[in-house]
């Protein structure tokens, strides 16, 4: 059967993209396209089927590790059915989870589903109505279950931090943990993935109307630049957020609290400390 070794299950806005990237660009390793089948988390790409699943791994040549990296899997409560659902198709994955500071996780979160429209209030308003933005960052609540389901030496948990800081060495570390023979080598002309530095608002027909050539030749050609350019400013957040000291307060106690958990699945990883600057220096 065509089925993943490994998986990257995320977490989300901590650089998966670029390790998918990384890992597809080695020498008999194999990634999905897309990078992000979502198979096991949404209910309407899991009706599908397994031999759907099965057929994007179809490219792989014969000794190929293959593997996917879907950022839905770690996204409790949303997707509760994630975790069974792969642990009936799949005997023993590796997984990989990466991590990164929860609170400018959150905060890329945020700024993800602003420019998508899905959210519209200010940062506070959202960390007060969507649980989900403080919930995708308590990574041992996520992880957990991976680990009482796979056992914790299929679970390997890297850090953007150290992924920047070290990117050859996390490459190597990820490797090694899936099994991969071959000499990895990091390769700085991919450019860095999934960074989205412009910050600008996304609606429906987003595309067809600001993406499309003939659409963009038409408001040249009927709406003056100086019309265009208020649109543009309308759509656009002109800085990184900041949020209230209450919420940040609220957040760093919530996340301080999960990395205790943290520590205790992973005692012997002092590195991932580096994903949470905020602590004291008994914490």
């Amino acid at each position: 059967m065509a089925l993943p070794d490994y998986l990257i299950v995320g977490a989300m806005k901590c650089g998966t993209s670029t390790l998918a990237a990384q890992l597809g660009a080695q020498p008999g390793i194999f990634m999905t396209e897309p990078k992000e089948p979502n198979f096991f988390s949404d209910d309407e790409v899991f009706a599908r089927g397994l031999g759907w699943y099965e057929n994007l791994f179809a490219g792989a040549a014969p000794g190929d590790l293959k593997g996917e990296a879907s950022t839905h899997y770690t996204k409790q409560p949303t997707h509760p059915d994630a975790l069974p659902r792969m642990a009936a198709a799949l005997e023993a994955p590796k997984i990989i989870y990466l991590i990164r500071d929860p609170v400018a996780r959150a905060v890329s979160h945020y700024i993800h589903e602003w420019t998508m429209g899905v959210m519209s209030g200010e940062i506070d308003t959202a960390f007060e109505q969507h649980e989900e933005l403080a919930a995708y960052g308590c990574y041992a609540m996520q992880i957990a279950p991976y680990i009482d389901r796979f056992g914790r030496e299929n679970v390997l948990i890297l850090s953007l931090e150290g992924m920047k800081a070290e990117p050859q060495a996390t490459l190597e570390r990820a490797c090694a943990f899936i099994g991969y023979t071959g000499t990895p080598r990091w390769k700085d002309d991919l450019a860095q993935m999934n960074v989205s530095a412009e910050r600008i608002r996304r609606f429906p027909m987003h595309k067809l109307v600001f993406d499309n050539p003939v659409a963009a030749a038409l408001r040249r050609a009927l709406i003056p630049q100086g019309v265009r350019d208020r649109i543009k400013a309308s759509r656009q957040m002109r800085q990184r957020p900041e949020m209230s000291p209450a919420t940040r307060a609220r957040l760093i106690a919530r996340f301080t609290k999960d990395f205790a958990q943290l520590r205790r699945l992973f005692p012997d990883r002092d590195d991932l400390r580096a994903s949470y600057p905020f602590l004291s220096d008994d914490g």
